[in-house]
């Protein structure tokens, strides 16, 4: 149900404690550049055996070493002050408890060896390493008495040579590249169990499939694990359910099969009896990633698997059983939201113990029920709370001595119809001090996907934006995920047209409402973002400035070269024979319509989105004698990750939208015309 037209979120900010006196308070100013850098990230709580501790994760940025740490933390469960489990200079993840309570285990790559799992002692002491597997383990999980693990591990490559010359890439798969993994080999992940005890390694999987997320049977004889274990893998996302004895060093050649759908079955969890399992399934593969994800249940001794939201018309992840087996919780997107939901096995019952405001971005449920959620707002970035009842306590405070001294954006919640009438929902972001009074320069900035949304959770790139004094126009267009399936499928080959008329709503309605100055108006994203930024400067000048980042332009030339074969196969047909749909939507067509002074940005290591598409745009805009800029960043993916590339990044996006939308005059900072 959608809520009204605006909607100011979850009231103020939190209120720091009253100082000691009036003329020691420093007053609350916008936030900057180095704050957005200072903010930290909190992630994956785990809730100890006993329920006196949560274990998770802080991620913070140094910009002076240009680079990123994880360290993992615990906290109190009932509240108090949390305490740094590992040591600093050495990233580590994915903190798990052992069945006992006795260790605190992690993966981490210490002294410069490869990935391993750690565990530290609760009662005191240094980490000590569990495993020596030479290529490293990626994933692990503790079997229910706390004497094996499960681990996920890549195969070995071949031996090199000893005088260490590069081999050429052998190639025979039919999906052949991905971003950030690079060229595919035959080296695939499977599944091995580890006796701590005996310091015995054996292999439970094998075979030309990879294999992951190992879950342990509540008796601990067996692990299901999710396969795509079809003819040709490369050419589907039919990934199952499958169950293999945990003591059988066969390599797999036991195998029980539990889900037989042609979509995407994962995400499993045993029931405490271990008689079912439940996981997310993709019922429509067709329609690839436009299809609703729903929660599933299925008996693993065989018979009828049973999809228990088909109803709701939302996406679902990380599903797992209440400890006393009578309900699954799960996670829901749902309009702008992320919910903790949970509903009885046989479908009915469906409550969401956290919702409103919020976007959850993880949970984890104790032993006895204690339920702990990694919850945002839009002034608050993701921290723990404890649900307690019907309410929640917050259980870290991690960014809050930051935040207190921050003057933040107002964040609304918006409604208003597009061309065709259709209701679209998004997030206007005013600056700190904003005036009624006065219209403001505004920024229309589009999330990536298509399928994602914009959510309740704290935005920094719009606060950054608002700080800096722009409103901020975020809309979730047709095809963005959380409005239900048809919503999403609605751009099906049809790219730039509804989504377009969608956003261009968004902008009209801020101007409506008096808030956005129709003469500086400057668009931009990334992913997706680009891309839809690319239709909207070759459809309309009303905008002057365009930031198109990571984006796709002329889709034919993407064929074979990024890692979408086949979901462009499945929207568009192949290109050899149905090119007029390929060339129908490629904004490069209509590149002669650009007039908006366009920054565009990649990574140069991209084969998500190549910036082979970013360099054919630049090269027709230079061509055509259009204001325009290449920025590449060497050594990039998809994602920029190098901190100094970030605030690169964001430096030049200011600089461009400060001279062009609000013509201020170039500066000597990045982006600007010198």
């Amino acid at each position: 149900m959608l809520r009204p037209s605006v909607l100011l979120l979850l009231g103020c900010l939190l209120l720091p404690a009253a100082p000691s006196s009036a003329q020691d308070a420093p007053l609350p100013r916008p936030l900057t550049l180095d704050d957005a850098f200072a903010l930290q990230t909190v992630g994956d709580p785990r809730i100890s055996p006993d329920e006196q501790w949560v274990a998770y994760t802080i991620r913070t940025t140094d910009l002076d070493e240009d680079k990123s740490e994880t360290r993992i933390w615990m906290v109190p469960l009932r509240g108090g002050d949390p305490i740094p489990m590992t040591m600093e200079g050495a990233s580590a993840s994915t903190p798990r408890w052992s069945p006992d309570g006795r260790y605190l285990s992690f993966l981490a790559a210490r002294g410069g060896n490869t990935t391993q799992v750690w565990a530290l002692n609760r009662l005191g002491g240094e980490a000590q390493s569990l495993t020596d597997v030479k290529q490293g383990v990626s994933d692990y999980a503790w079997s229910p008495d706390g004497t094996r693990l499960a681990l996920v591990i890549k195969d070995a490559e071949e031996a090199e040579d000893e005088d260490e010359k590069p081999r050429p890439y052998v190639i025979d798969r039919l999906q052949f590249k991905r971003d950030y993994a690079g060229y595919l080999d035959r080296r695939r992940t499977h599944i091995y169990v580890y006796d701590l005890q005996a310091d015995s390694l054996w292999q439970v999987t094998s075979g030309d499939y990879d294999d992951r997320d190992p879950v342990w049977s509540p008796d601990g004889t067996r692990i299901a694990f999710v396969s795509n274990r079809t003819e040709e893998p490369d050419a589907n996302d039919n990934t199952d359910l499958w169950i293999v004895p945990a003591d059988a060093p066969d390599q797999g050649a036991t195998l029980l099969q539990v889900t037989t759908n042609p979509g995407a079955d994962h995400s499993p969890a045993w029931s405490p009896d271990g008689r079912f399992l439940t996981y997310v399934t993709v019922t429509q593969p067709e329609i690839i990633w436009y299809a609703t994800r729903h929660l599933a249940v299925a008996p693993v001794q065989g018979g009828d698997a049973r999809v228990l939201t088909a109803a709701l018309d939302r996406h679902v992840s990380n599903p797992r059983f209440a400890p006393d087996g009578r309900s699954i919780f799960f996670e829901l997107e749902d309009s702008g939201e992320a919910h903790l939901a949970r509903i009885d096995p046989d479908g009915r019952n469906l409550r969401r113990p956290i919702q409103g405001g919020v976007s959850l971005r993880a949970y984890d449920v104790g032993p006895r029920g204690a339920v702990v959620g990694l919850i945002s707002r839009p002034d608050l970035p993701h921290e723990l709370f404890r649900l307690e009842g019907d309410t929640l306590r917050q259980l870290t405070f991690t960014n809050q001595p930051l935040l207190d001294r921050l003057r933040l954006a107002e964040v609304r919640t918006i409604h208003f119809p597009s061309r065709d009438g259709t209701e679209i929902e998004g997030f206007l972001y005013t600056p700190p001090g904003y005036d009624p009074a006065l219209r403001y320069p505004t920024l229309l900035r589009i999330h990536g996907g298509p399928v994602s949304q914009y959510d309740v959770a704290f935005n920094l790139e719009a606060q950054l934006f608002a700080a800096h004094g722009y409103v901020v126009v975020m809309t979730n267009p047709r095809g963005s995920s959380g409005y239900g399936q048809a919503f999403s499928h609605a751009i099906w080959a049809d790219w730039g047209n509804k989504d377009f008329e969608d956003v261009m709503a968004g902008v009209d309605y801020a101007i409506e409402l008096g808030v956005a100055d129709p003469d500086r108006l400057g668009v931009g994203g990334w992913s997706y973002g680009g891309i839809l930024t690319n239709y909207v400067i070759t459809r309309t000048d009303r905008f002057k400035a365009a930031i198109t980042g990571a984006s796709e332009v002329l889709y034919r030339s993407n064929y074979g070269h990024d890692h979408y074969q086949r979901q462009w196969e499945a929207e568009l047909g192949l290109p050899w024979r149905n090119a007029e749909a390929w060339e129908r939507i490629s904004p490069f067509n209509a590149v002669e319509n650009i007039t908006t002074p366009t920054l565009i940005m990649g990574g140069a290591l991209d084969w998500n989105v190549p910036i082979l598409n970013s360099e054919q745009l630049y090269q027709a805009l230079r061509r055509l004698g259009r204001t325009t800029r290449l920025v590449v960043y060497p050594g990039e993916h998809h994602g920029i990750r190098r901190p100094s590339f970030q605030k690169d990044r964001w430096e030049r996006y200011l600089a461009w939208y400060d001279h062009y939308v609000k013509g201020t005059a170039p500066t000597d900072q990045p982006g600007s015309d010198d």
